[in-house]
């Protein structure tokens, strides 16, 4: 029989209790307060930190050298900090690939060779493939990335974006494809945006107007405008065809269908509901028409055949349906139900004539098959319980590509044949990871009103239920995002070292529909948090793990997440790592696109309950001096223009301010990052093996 202190050596980790640890000695950058306060509702509020919303300012810049400093200082003294680093780095270089797809005669796909920091796009005919645009020579140091590929119907032109820096504001770049010359000038200031091309002459984007000088990265951004760029001609004549100052909206898209018959355009002032409209194109200067004109439910018009329209909606339907109806009379009440809505969620897309309903029970997919009159024709088998994604391809299409994927299933790439619904391995993932040496599993735990709430637990096979495991639990709970399970590279780390990594679906998000989504909404918003503390006392006793090993983790909104339960349950984690999180939720819609965030969040200027409630659970707000607060490694990054750095800047302040205990409150700021997506590989590695070295040395356990 193994002991329990060599079986511990053998997964990797040994805790150091009655050893004698290295301790890191911290002194933090004084930072300044200032007298700011304001008054809500008779409420007056200090806000001492207000100076650090300036993100441009001098005396931000110098702090956030300094925090930098101070925590690059930390990690220089945890001696496995670099072993960490090197294993991540071993366990990330090998070749990585995109889903397909297919434009004019080309196939196109991004690879990355292991290490680049982007992902460089390739296409391929007649078994030859080539380089079709690398972004890695876009920046010295790899930090402009690749943010978007559109091509024409016929696959002759190209229109793709850049972000520089991580940023939301991008520009855009149209090519010819045979050859890549680059047509016209470069649309710049462009901001949440698709492109929709209309024939070869031109195509429809998205943006705001800049904010003033000073201010591009976290002034508010209010109305979007969909506007008609012609190719040839000057961006500042391009045509505004949506949105302004005639039909203010903050969010404005556009597609065309397929057969480049109509112009469908979506507008919104949120993140949930939106307005529909559409343009017949094939009769010149025909109206632009309204077909829904609330922004109560969620509507997409996902093909055509003709004037036979097919359109996705929870309209009556919280857990969503596919309907159809004519184009000449679009309107809800003329809308007869295809696909009805079931108990499980549905998100659909098109192909080959078909219609591929995609469904999330208990988080996991299920895929059906359909005809375009509503017939099913067969579930499509999968390899397991994971997410499958993909399943959009052309009308003609006869194959098309999707991929599957688990918490123990890498990333694997499935070629599918529609008529015989067969799938057949397109590429494996060449981790080095053998998914028969782990496990995943499903639990339901019992919240604090008495809700299940599904939680997914990942390990390695044969690991000790002692309660000394080091156990990661992550959440989001918002905006109607499903957290579904998906392969992480990094957790190899954990998982390898006896560790734990558990996923909980909390309200707030679209694992079980609208219903699920509006119960951590606004007033709601604490069932949230408590969702993710009953997941910690679930896991603590069971014996997965115990206070002493448990981190938090979570980022934009699970960012507030894990600051709002660190505040009300200091206790109860040993670790948090709150990243790019909304923290000062007083102030968080002043910013950016932020008011968009109000359907999930309600606003502190909307009503004294409002106000009172926000106020109560504001990360910001809710730490308390005197309090021994959880070893904390805040994490953003100085171009996050959706979530701005300030709310990190003031939150990691506070903290080190009120902090009574001896665990550190570290800040790590990137540079020429952002929210997080493009961010380079040599930075994301640097990331994670800090965040694991942290973890690891403040729960007192070596790497091995």
């Amino acid at each position: 029989m193994i002991s329990l202190k060599n079986s511990l050596i053998l997964l990797g980790l040994l805790p150091l209790s009655g050893m004698a640890q290295q301790k890191i000695t911290m002194t933090y950058p004084q930072t300044k307060r200032t007298e700011i306060k304001d008054t809500y509702f008779e409420t007056v509020v200090a806000d001492p930190y207000r100076w650090l919303e300036d993100d441009r300012a001098e005396d931000t810049k110098a702090w956030v050298i300094e925090q930098n400093a101070v925590t690059r200082a930390y990690f220089s003294k945890i001696p496995y900090r670099n072993a960490i680093k090197d294993r991540l780095t071993k366990l990330m270089n090998y070749e990585k690939y995109s889903q397909p797809f297919k434009e004019g005669a080309y196939t196109y796909y991004s690879k990355n060779t292991g290490l680049q920091n982007q992902s460089v796009l390739y296409r391929e005919k007649d078994g030859v493939s080539e380089v079709f645009l690398d972004p890695n020579t876009f920046s010295k140091d790899g930090s402009t990335s690749l943010a978007g590929v559109n091509f024409s119907k016929d696959g002759s032109l190209l229109a793709y974006q850049i972000s520089e820096g991580g940023s939301d504001w991008t520009k855009v770049i149209v090519l010819h494809a045979a050859d890549k010359s680059v047509i016209g000038e470069t649309l710049v200031d462009v901001k949440f945006s698709g492109i929709a091309w209309k024939g070869n002459d031109g195509f429809y984007y998205s943006s705001y107007d800049k904010p003033k000088a000073g201010s591009q990265l976290s002034g508010l951004t209010q109305h979007h405008k969909l506007y008609y760029h012609k190719l040839g001609t000057a961006q500042a004549d391009d045509v505004l065809i949506f949105g302004g100052d005639q039909t203010p909206r903050r969010y404005v898209s556009a597609d065309l269908t397929e057969d480049q018959h109509y112009l469908i355009i979506s507008a919104a002032n949120s993140t949930s509901g939106n307005e529909l409209y559409i343009q017949d194109l094939k009769s010149p200067g025909s109206a632009i028409v309204p077909v829904v004109t609330d922004f109560e439910k969620n509507h997409s018009v996902i093909a055509n055949m003709g004037s036979k329209l097919y359109i996705y909606t929870n309209l009556n339907a919280p857990n969503g349906k596919v309907v159809t109806v004519d184009a000449g009379n679009a309107k809800p009440e003329n809308w007869k139900d295809l696909i009805a809505e079931t108990k499980n969620v549905l998100t659909p897309a098109t192909g080959g004539g078909r219609i591929f309903a995609n469904y999330i029970k208990d988080a996991v997919s299920v895929v059906l098959q359909y005809q375009m009159d509503g017939k099913l024709e067969h579930e499509i088998k999968l390899p397991g319980l994971g997410t499958a994604t993909g399943f959009g391809s052309k009308e003609g299409d006869k194959d098309l590509y999707y991929t599957f994927t688990s918490y123990v299933y890498p990333t694997t790439i499935f070629k599918y044949t529609i008529a015989s619904g067969k799938s057949d391995l397109y590429k494996k993932s060449g981790v080095d990871f053998n998914p028969d040496n782990y496990e995943s599993k499903q639990i339901f735990y019992t919240s604090k009103d008495g809700t299940k709430v599904p939680m997914i637990i990942t390990y390695k096979k044969g690991l000790v239920l002692n309660g000394q495991n080091p156990t990661v639990l992550y959440g989001y709970g918002g905006f109607n995002i499903s957290l579904t399970p998906s392969f992480n590279t990094a957790n190899i780390i954990l998982l390898d070292q006896g560790g734990i990594y558990a996923v909980a679906n909390l309200r707030g998000g679209g694992e079980y529909g609208e219903e699920w989504h509006l119960a951590g909404t606004k007033l709601k918003k604490q069932n949230v948090f408590d969702d993710f503390i009953a997941a910690a006392d679930y896991l603590i006793t069971n014996k997965y793990t115990s206070k002493d090993y448990l981190a938090s983790m979570g980022g934009s909104n699970g960012g507030l997440l894990v600051g709002a339960t660190l505040a009300q349950r200091p206790d109860l984690f040993k670790v948090a790592f709150p990243a790019v999180g909304v923290m000062d939720m007083l102030r968080y819609h002043q910013f950016t696109a932020g008011a968009g965030w109000s359907y999930d969040y309600g606003t502190s200027a909307d009503s004294k309950e409002m106000f009172d409630y926000l106020y109560r659970y504001s990360p910001v707000h809710a730490l308390k001096p005197g309090v021994k607060y959880p070893a904390t490694l805040v994490t953003t990054a100085d171009h996050d223009d959706r979530v701005v750095p300030a709310h990190s800047f003031k939150f990691a302040a506070t903290l080190q301010k009120d902090q009574a205990g001896d665990a550190p409150v570290l800040i790590s700021i990137q540079t020429n990052a952002g929210h997080g997506a493009g961010k380079p590989t040599d930075k994301a590695i640097e990331e994670i093996a800090d965040r694991w070295a942290f973890m690891f040395y403040n729960m007192g356990l070596k790497y091995k």
